[in-house]
């Protein structure tokens, strides 16, 4: 290979590269002081929420009840001034602006991420519900900061949660990156669109994947493996799937699904159902239901005696 060789292919590498045609989707053209939201700006925020809502548990871990309103404030601040931040950033996404616009569009993100944060004593009062759940669904817990701070549902759904809280605000792409970020911590993916009552748990939990129009009632318990999906995509003229229509299963209230159950399609799962593990379920129930897969016949063990002297 001669000196030349390497800067030349570099050189014809960068041209194939910057093609418009092989970019198309997959480049998001900066202009000035107009970026995407970030990773780590949103991780901290999801931190800061976490050490909101469960004070001790996450954040400083040295608070007092005198110190407590004194923390809150801080993290509130903080919190207020980084999600408008964030949420301005994906405005500026989903709307190309002018230089002119920016006033106008940094008042309703501060005015988004305020009404988020008067949100954030109800989320906590949800939350609640959601861990007296674990709590009293498992005997091998014992005590609710066992829960907070080791069980992978609380990270998850509290991830879901403000997602999900951010989304009914109209934020963008925001909701998107928050659920990923709880779904790559805990394996448990749950759409930000999902719409889930209160006292919701998921056992254990790696594996666990909850569809973006699937409802689900109040005490509803589900174990890992579990997936609340789609049967199949009504199709456009062009063969792509239709956008927003409901596709993924209503589970009323005190359900129960069991380890590696799939439960598809816009079908509802009635009252007080129970489903058992690894079942495939594609058709509504009756309330009060029990799934269970079919008895097996049991195998006829011989013993040496039978054999007949072989």
């Amino acid at each position: 290979m001669s000196p030349n060789e390497p800067g030349e292919l570099l050189k014809q590498t960068v041209a194939r590269l910057s093609e418009p045609d092989s970019l198309y989707g997959l480049f998001y053209e900066h202009t000035d002081g107009d970026p995407l939201p970030s990773a780590p700006a949103l991780a901290e925020i999801l931190d800061l929420c976490r050490s909101i809502l469960f004070p001790g548990f996450y954040g400083k871990s040295t608070l007092s009840s005198q110190t407590l309103p004194y923390h809150i404030g801080v993290s509130l601040e903080r919190l207020c001034h980084l999600l408008t931040q964030q949420i301005l950033a994906g405005l500026r996404f989903q709307h190309k602006t002018k230089k002119e616009q920016l006033c106008e569009l940094t008042e309703k993100a501060q005015g988004i991420a305020l009404e988020f944060i008067s949100r954030l004593p109800e989320l906590r009062r949800i939350l609640a519900t959601d861990i007296e759940a674990t709590y009293n669904g498992d005997p091998a817990a014992e005590s609710y900061g066992e829960i907070i701070s080791c069980y992978p549902v609380v990270k998850a759904i509290t991830g879901y949660r403000i997602a999900h809280e951010l989304l009914l605000l109209n934020v963008p792409l925001i909701p998107r990156i928050i659920s990923e970020m709880a779904h790559s911590e805990t394996g448990i993916d749950i759409h930000p669109s999902a719409q889930i009552g209160h006292h919701f748990t998921i056992d254990h939990g790696t594996g666990v994947v909850i569809g973006a129009t699937c409802i689900i009632g109040n005490h509803v318990k589900l174990y890992q493996g579990v997936t609340l999906g789609a049967r199949s995509f009504t199709l456009d003229e062009n063969g792509n799937p239709v956008k927003g229509i409901a596709r993924h299963p209503i589970l009323e209230d005190n359900v129960i699904v069991y380890s590696n159950a799939t439960v598809l399609g816009r079908i509802t799962i009635a009252t007080g159902t129970v489903i058992g593990g690894n079942l495939w379920v594609t058709e509504s129930t009756k309330p009060g239901e029990q799934l269970v897969q079919a008895r097996k016949r049991k195998t006829h063990i011989v013993r040496p005696e039978d054999w007949g002297g072989l």
